[in-house]
């Protein structure tokens, strides 16, 4: 574990004026709070926010940074509260540890719907201040590298996630490096006999044909002693996932794939970058295809570099990378180097870029997005794809992903223009709509009136705007024939599970999928971008089954103390799943209330009584009763079918109690025993969607106080 005055070296290497007693403070409190915690491997837990703590060190990121990392578990994990953090380090670093907590309890992996809002929560959390992300970054970089102490299956989900999201996240950010380890270390354990085979064909490549970096370095510095250019050179094979992912692009083994090698030429000046250029394209010849000038068209993270493919020694493959030290500084660390120090001052790089306009330029792309799945596209299209630039017949730069279309090229224009295409022309010559433009070509796109989207065009465009479009303009088109469609769909659907496809169930459904009513949600069944056992599911999900034990319910509640009890308090009956506090009593311990509950006002001056709690994390048994106020037809079989449909859903009635009985109504208090907050929700969505349901609400009573 590294010791407190090693972590404040680290951070003095690049900050002499860092303030050294608050990260000996914070850390001192974190190693505190942690006391008695272990890791998985046996180790002290509070050797994982040290060691978070010095990977942003090397980034040589700002004091509130370093401090956020050693207490960035603090909130979750132990007793510690928000307001005790504010209290010792400052609202500031409270913040950041906060919003740390709330992103590693955000389930990203997990399905669509969710996984949309999460990637929301994500993205907002990203614009109140950055530093958020870089601490939780590092946080997974860190898990990664010490994964082989977890759990098998735990090994895989976080290496998948780290795979599909925390990867290209830190490479949309510009931290190319941090993408790279942790694609590699996901790779290590998704498919260690993957990795594994492209290791022995390296050294098997070395003993064959020696010390090819050393070589070809020394052939790039020669070159360019002779033309007078001060630069350094750095060459490195690149990583093994870097690798493979090409070899499966272009279906090619091992021994074809030639350009396994990169180099990094570091320059004076942004004139010496060109210089340098034209050394090297006058000693190897260049690959065609593979240059891009990201130095006269940055990237949105604020990357610059050129990018040369060159046939070097022995006809092998090197990419060149050639940019300035400012632009190298940026290259390595993205948008953190907005936070970076030198010298004890906030280091004024000019291409750095601004966090808050990067932030916001990704986040205002999201906005128009329709619903979930269109948000996801956006998402992952922004996160996962490189960048091509393309020119109108008038010179105006157009953004798209790579792999784009002229047909995205039209609708980023004007949504207009993309409707109405009906050819296009790249560098003047007329080419197909599904032609792949790449970087620096001039497109023209040819349109004419009365021309409409077809269907085949969801699969030649790439970009979520494109793709929304055009779905839109097919719903619009074929909204009738779709709504009688869906409307047969539903209607067989329900009944072959015994139900009805009623107007209050489809709006119901409707509005759990985030549609505006339920004739969109016909007319996306229609259009098969929904399908009928999404719309059951959501509905009348089967709870699923949860791997491991039962939480033991004298266990059920983080925060306590050996000798303290706790019940749950009767005015706000919560649930595991949502947010609590514990209230002491005299002669009853421990009462946990829902952190909105309205009792807690009376009590806002007796701090002393609070106690900070959260549910243990796991699979609780269904034994928290949650009583639920409910207004149904007073009709023959009603209430029996009400009954039914709870049992259903693997609930149990534990009390039922007739609060009013009228000609036309029963209005009715049922006791229900629940898992969780999740099985509250799945209760109340299958009754909100009985055409016999009046009304339905979950009852609170502050009367009922402990």
């Amino acid at each position: 574990m590294i010791k407190v005055d090693d972590l404040i070296q680290l951070v003095r290497n690049y900050n002499p004026k860092t303030n050294q007693q608050l990260i000996r403070d914070a850390y001192d409190y974190g190693k505190a709070m942690h006391e008695g915690q272990l890791r998985h491997s046996g180790e002290p837990y509070f050797s994982h926010p040290i060691a978070v703590a010095a990977i942003l060190a090397e980034q040589k990121l700002d004091d509130a940074t370093i401090v956020t990392a050693l207490l960035h578990d603090t909130i979750e994990d132990t007793r510690s509260t928000y307001t005790e953090v504010a209290e010792q380090f400052g609202r500031e670093i409270a913040e950041l540890v906060d919003g740390v907590t709330k992103l590693t309890n955000l389930q990203l992996s997990s399905s669509e719907t969710k996984q949309a809002e999460n990637f929301r929560k994500l993205f907002m959390a990203m614009s109140k201040d950055m530093r958020v992300i870089l601490v939780k970054l590092a946080d997974r970089l860190h898990n990664m590298r010490t994964i082989k102490s977890m759990r098998v299956d735990k090994q895989a989900q976080k290496a998948r996630e780290t795979m599909d999201i925390y990867a290209p996240l830190a490479g949309r950010m510009g931290m190319q490096w941090m993408r790279e380890e942790l694609e590699d270390l996901a790779f290590l354990v998704l498919n260690p006999e993957g990795r594994t085979s492209i290791m022995r064909r390296f050294i098997t490549l070395q003993k064959e044909s020696g010390d090819v970096i050393h070589k070809i370095t020394n052939d790039i510095r020669f070159e360019l002693g002779k033309q007078d250019i001060e630069a350094e050179v750095f060459g490195r094979a690149k990583k093994p996932y870097s690798i493979w992912r090409k070899m499966e692009e272009k279906g090619q083994g091992f021994s074809r794939l030639s350009d396994i090698y990169g180099f990094r030429v570091i320059t004076g000046s942004e004139v010496d970058c060109y210089r340098v250029l034209g050394a090297i394209h006058q000693r190897w010849r260049a690959v065609p295809g593979r240059f891009k000038d990201y130095i006269s068209q940055p990237k949105s993270n604020g990357y610059r570099s050129i990018h040369t493919t060159v046939s070097g020694r022995d006809g092998k493959r090197v990419e060149v990378q050639i940019r300035t030290v400012q632009m190298h500084e940026v290259a390595e660390t993205g948008v953190a180097a907005h936070w970076s120090y030198r010298d004890g001052v906030q280091v004024e790089n000019p291409f750095a870029v601004d966090p808050a306009k990067w932030i916001s330029g990704l986040t205002e792309r999201f906005e128009a997005a329709e619903d979930h799945g269109e948000f996801l596209e956006h998402v992952k299209l922004e996160m996962y794809s490189d960048q091509v630039f393309c020119f109108t017949p008038k010179g105006d730069v157009v953004k798209l992903p790579r792999g784009a279309t002229p047909l995205d090229f039209a609708y980023a224009i004007h949504t207009r223009i993309g409707d109405s295409c009906v050819g296009a022309k790249v560098d003047g010559i007329r080419v197909p709509l599904w032609t792949r433009v790449k970087n620096g070509q001039s497109v023209e796109i040819i349109t004419a009136e009365g021309q409409r989207p077809q269907a085949t065009w969801l699969d030649i465009v790439a970009t979520g705007k494109a793709k929304a479009a055009v779905r839109r303009s097919l719903r619009e088109e074929d909204r009738d024939r779709f709504v009688r469609l869906g409307r047969e769909l539903s209607r067989v659907a329900f009944e072959h599970i015994g139900r009805k496809a009623t107007d209050k169930a489809l709006t119901t459904a409707a509005r759990q999928l985030g549609l505006a009513d339920a004739e969109e949600l016909l007319a996306r069944m229609g259009s098969a971008e929904i399908t009928a056992r999404d719309v059951l599911e959501t509905l009348y999900p089967e709870l699923a089954t949860i791997e491991g034990e039962e939480i033991d319910q004298s266990r059920a509640v983080v925060g306590l103390s050996g000798d303290q009890t706790f019940r749950r308090a009767p005015c706000c009956q919560p649930v595991p799943g949502e947010r609590i506090v514990g209230i002491t009593y005299r002669g009853q311990g421990v009462v946990v209330h829902a952190i909105d509950c309205p009792v807690l006002s009376d009590l806002e001056d007796q701090s002393d009584r609070w106690v900070d709690l959260h549910w243990h994390s796991g699979r609780h048994p269904a034994v928290h009763t949650v009583t639920t106020d409910i207004t149904i037809r007073n009709d023959a079989g009603v209430l029996g079918r009400i009954c039914t449909l709870i049992g259903e859903q693997k609930a149990n009635i534990s009390d039922l109690h007739f609060a009013e009985r009228k000609p036309d109504f029963y209005r009715l208090l049922i006791d229900v025993d629940l898992r969780d907050a999740e099985h509250l929700h799945t209760v109340m969505n299958a009754l909100e969607a009985e055409s016999d349901v009046a009304s339905l609400e979950r009852v609170r009573d502050v009367d009922r106080k402990p």
